[in-house]
């Protein structure tokens, strides 16, 4: 059958129902087998398949893979498995509320090229969890690994009793194919993680979606900080897996005081500062001024490749690029989202100029996803998160690894960030199992109901004071 053809989306969807209509019917033992069945399949191909998948797409490092694909499977499984998501999940005596969690149905999940196969164990985790049958829409560049890695759960949650099609995935990708399955009229949910057209595209099909916005992280070194451990930090999540996580630094801001001592330990982590010359040659190859963007060809390249394409001299030891600049905006093409090992660089005269410069940045295709402070100072901390727009303030922490959560604190597990509706989002949550499921709350009539005694004349004299209406409305009820 031509996988293009109208024919195929039907039969997707189809097989999403059915396995839809069937996945209800299992309790939470049965669900929570074939959750347990899936993560120890897909940990037990977490090296597998974070080779499959730098191999095919060309970014990043397979050895960085190999932990986003441990979070993926292990810490998601560990943050969701106690998680009701069957039946009556609370039970309030004293409100007479009682909750019951019910499947959304069938879910498309979208997912990226940055990040293939560990999103794919994490949707498929979360979806399973609350027993919505999946399907896999992968990026044009992944869909190999995106495949064998969607066949792998599969394959385990089969066995585990899961119902036929829970798990399906696209071996090819067209924009007409997707577009078909998301406006489909029997589809709950879009899952959309990626580039910003396609999560427009989700947002614009009809169908309910959780996308996310994109990352434009500012990071500002307060003069309280640790410098060595804040640069090391630093260090640690822009150089993981070449800095493809979307939650990843992508601006430094530091107060004039602590700028030298700031720059130096960067150098002494073979940082490489720009000149104006070296700015512009960077500028020409990291960002696509046509399409007002990154350039792809650079996402998740080493800071070696890139500065060799750009025509930088770097050794081989090179592990950041970053160029100071005084401006944020379209005439700084470095001030925006570089999902590489490229980090902006601001020197400011006080707090009030760095928060604000936080702003700009947070603003500039930013705004909503996630900012990062590193300071001693609990006042600063707490003035720099109130005025941030951002649905996660990490703080002393690797933005990327603290941001996906459980690794640093206690934020719920997830490789999909929202943003709120600054970022065109509608929820600010890490997202996971919770919110892929339609809660039903059954209201008991309460006790002390005595509707039939209250004046409700009160409510008709012009004259009648509210604060004793409230109380008498309030000693009836």
């Amino acid at each position: 059958m031509n996988v293009n053809d109208n024919n195929y989306v039907e039969m997707i969807m189809q097989s999403a129902t059915l396995a839809s209509a069937e996945f209800s019917q299992l309790n939470q033992e049965q669900t929570d087998k074939i959750v347990r069945a899936v993560t120890e399949a897909a940990f037990a191909n977490r090296v597998r398949l974070a080779k499959m998948a730098n191999e095919e797409t060309g970014i990043g490092k397979w050895e960085d893979k190999v932990l986003k694909n441990i979070v993926a499977s292990q810490f998601v499984y560990d943050d969701i498995k106690d998680e009701k998501t069957v039946g009556i999940i609370s039970e309030n005596k004293l409100t007479g509320i009682t909750e019951i969690a019910q499947p959304i149905g069938p879910v498309l999940a979208i997912i990226p090229v940055t990040n293939p196969t560990s999103t794919t164990i994490f949707k498929i985790l979360i979806s399973l969890k609350t027993r919505n049958p999946i399907i896999i829409c992968p990026s044009k560049k992944a869909i190999k690994c995106c495949a064998e890695t969607a066949k792998i759960c599969y394959d385990a949650a089969i066995a585990a009793g899961a119902p036929e099609g829970c798990i399906q995935w696209l071996e090819t990708v067209s924009r007409e194919q997707t577009h078909a399955l998301m406006g489909h009229k029997q589809l709950s949910l879009i899952l959309a993680t990626g580039g910003g057209s396609l999560v427009n595209a989700a947002y614009s099909s009809g169908t309910p979606a959780l996308g996310v916005g994109a990352g434009n992280v500012p990071v500002y070194i307060e003069k309280s900080a640790d410098i060595d451990f804040s640069v090391q930090q630093i260090f640690t999540s822009k150089t993981f897996d070449n800095g493809t996580i979307c939650a990843s630094e992508q601006s430094i801001i530091v107060e004039r005081d602590s700028d030298e001592r700031v720059k130096e330990a960067f150098k002494k982590r073979n940082a490489k500062f720009l000149n104006k010359e070296e700015i512009n040659k960077l500028e020409a190859v990291v960002y696509d001024k046509n399409k007002n963007l990154m350039n792809g060809d650079i996402v998740g390249k080493s800071a070696k490749f890139i500065a060799d394409l750009a025509g930088i001299e770097a050794d081989d030891s090179i592990s950041l690029l970053i160029a100071e600049l005084n401006e944020v905006g379209d005439n700084e093409p470095l001030s925006s989202e570089i999902l590489a090992p490229v980090l902006a660089y601001y020197v400011v005269d006080s707090f009030v100029s760095a928060v604000n410069r936080c702003i700009e940045l947070n603003y500039f295709g930013g705004i909503g996803h996630t900012a990062s402070i590193f300071s001693n100072d609990q006042e600063k901390i707490k003035e720099f998160s109130l005025m941030m727009n951002a649905g996660r303030i990490v703080v002393n922490t690797p933005s990327s690894q603290g941001a996906v959560g459980s690794l640093f604190n206690k934020l719920a597990v997830s490789l999909t960030l929202g943003c709120g509706t600054g970022g065109k989002n509608i929820t600010t949550d890490n997202v996971t199992a919770k919110h892929l499921l339609n809660i039903q709350r059954i209201a008991f009539r309460r006790d002390n109901f005595k509707f039939d005694k209250f004046d409700k004349s009160l409510y008709f004299d012009e004259n009648y004071d509210l604060n004793k209406v409230e109380f008498e409305f309030h000693k009836n009820f």
